[in-house]
């Protein structure tokens, strides 16, 4: 409708406008029914009618992540309304498997003073070990302290010539203000266990009473990863080495960035690599383009390019219709 045929309503008079008001309200309440009745339909899925999954739309990797958290919980509640907190009745219960004795530091001894029915106190000679005994140990760790060394470069001077001479650190010492040890602390709880520079600084005062800047622990972390950057690329050497390897990529953040971690198993060792994108030139960086063993993989369409001779065997794990028969 435009403008004048507005104003050719308008001067129909008031019956004419007042009708024309109502028509409208009505088709504008059935176009309301319309979209509820529309809406409704959209938000049904299989859980709240009788449609079957297959007809459920896609969803999102957060709303896919939000319903499980939700299972979850309600999982949880579930449990924790039927169950009480601690072992349950009629539970076997499962102790602490004990050590055996040639692994034992040391062995306490403890007897009682006085019998139980009487009264009279065991003398000196009764208090022996005897053939029956109750075994309970107990793990602790023993004082810990760090060792400081100070070492110490003098100076002397040649009777002959009477130069002087200073003395120089061994290399296995170098100018690190820590040990090789307490390095490889850092470095296992930074690398292994996903520590922060900043809690191995907190963690090393709270432990040890080393006190330590964050730019420290970095620089130890740096030293150790060019340590064994050899020793990594002889892992991957021999890897591929091997007549068959077992190929995997999966995703990995770094400083909070997206990068790639590959892996690369064997029954004897396993090469794991964290790259900047998982795509078939990291693959082949990390394979070679001459390996002509057995790689086992998972039906990832980067490894499709592969020559069939490599004899390609695809992972049980990722093929439902073997997983589920």
């Amino acid at each position: 409708m435009d403008r004048a045929e507005a104003e050719a309503i308008y001067d129909a008079g008031r019956d004419v406008c007042v009708e024309f008001i109502l028509e409208l309200a009505g088709r504008v309440e059935q176009h309301e029914e319309r979209l509820a009745r529309l809406e409704a339909q959209l938000r049904q899925d299989s859980r709240t009618s009788s449609r079957p999954p297959s007809l459920d739309p896609p969803k999102t990797r957060a709303q896919r992540r939000a319903e499980a958290r939700a299972r979850a919980q309600e999982l949880m509640r579930r449990e924790g309304e039927q169950r009480k907190a601690g072992g349950q009745p009629g539970h076997p219960g499962a102790g602490r498997e004990l050590k055996p004795e040639d692994q034992i530091d040391e062995i306490v001894d403890h007897y009682p003073s006085a019998c139980g029915g009487c009264g009279r106190e065991f003398s000196a000679q009764q208090r022996r070990p005897g053939r029956r005994f109750g075994r309970h140990q107990v793990a602790e760790l023993p004082p810990i302290s760090v060792v400081w060394t100070e070492h110490r470069t003098h100076q002397l001077r040649c009777r002959r010539c009477r130069a002087r001479t200073s003395a120089r650190l061994a290399q296995e010492i170098g100018a690190c203000a820590f040990g090789p040890r307490l390095q490889a602390a850092f470095v296992t709880l930074t690398a292994r266990h996903r520590v922060s520079r900043r809690g191995i600084c907190e963690l090393a005062r709270d432990l040890f009473g080393v006190t330590l800047s964050t730019g420290s622990v970095d620089g130890i972390c740096q030293r150790a990863s060019n340590a064994l950057a050899g020793p990594h690329l002889h892992l991957q050497d021999w890897v591929l080495d091997q007549s068959a390897v077992h190929v995997d990529e999966t995703g990995w953040r770094t400083r909070g960035e997206g990068r790639a971690l590959w892996t690369a198993t064997t029954q004897g060792a396993a090469f794991f690599q964290i790259a900047e994108h998982c795509n078939r030139e990291q693959f082949t960086a990390l394979v070679g383009s001459a390996y002509l063993g057995i790689i086992v993989s998972d039906r990832w369409n980067g490894y499709s390019h592969l020559d069939p001779n490599h004899e390609i065997k695809t992972s049980m794990e990722h093929r439902p219709s073997l997983r589920s028969g």
